[in-house]
């Protein structure tokens, strides 16, 4: 039995939500979302400020699909409402980061800054050098964007240098100093 699935997916009053076919949009105040569902096995219905999913059967595909479905629609109205952020933090030596118009420059120990396109439906700020913060209403978008700024130089375990999430724990590793000094 699905946990996820089974709850009811509460509507705002300043949210509103259509149907249409196999759409389900989502439009708020921070804008509009939509999400497509595909299994003819998922079925949702609207009662009065409430969406409710089930299922017509206990296949473990279709069991998954519909706490997927439930949370997908559930993370549309959370960004239409209120909108999603990831917050990076640049760590190192003449690490940082500046917009450029609309798009990114990102210094992190390269020879050559980095320039990180603007993405539609993404905003970035800069409240200092050393943080940006990628914003927006599509929880997936926010999170792949942040996760592609990440890769251009993740942190590394000797020093720590790199692009880190806010809450990211860095594993430290001792360096060969530690090591021949021990033997």
């Amino acid at each position: 039995m699905s946990r996820i699935g089974n709850k009811p997916v509460l509507i705002p009053e300043k949210v509103e939500l259509s149907i249409n076919s196999n759409f389900i949009n989502i439009k708020g105040p921070k804008g509009e979302l939509s999400t497509e569902i595909v299994d003819e096995r998922i079925k949702y219905e609207v009662n009065e400020n409430e969406l409710t999913f089930s299922r017509t059967s206990d296949v473990a595909e279709v069991r998954s699909l519909h706490g997927l479905y439930r949370s997908l629609v559930a993370n549309n109205i959370e960004g239409v409402l209120e909108g999603y952020k990831k917050t990076l933090l640049l760590q190192g030596v003449g690490h940082r980061a500046t917009l450029k118009g609309n798009d990114l420059e990102i210094l992190c120990g390269f020879s050559h800054p980095v320039i990180f396109k603007k993405v539609e439906d993404i905003n970035f700020e800069v409240p200092d050098q050393n943080t940006i913060i990628v914003s927006g209403i599509d929880k997936a978008l926010v999170g792949q964007v942040a996760a592609n700024i990440r890769a251009i130089k993740p942190p590394e375990p000797y020093k720590g240098k790199g692009i880190r999430y806010q809450d990211e724990y860095v594993r430290r590793k001792a360096g060969k100093a530690a090591v021949t000094a021990g033997a």
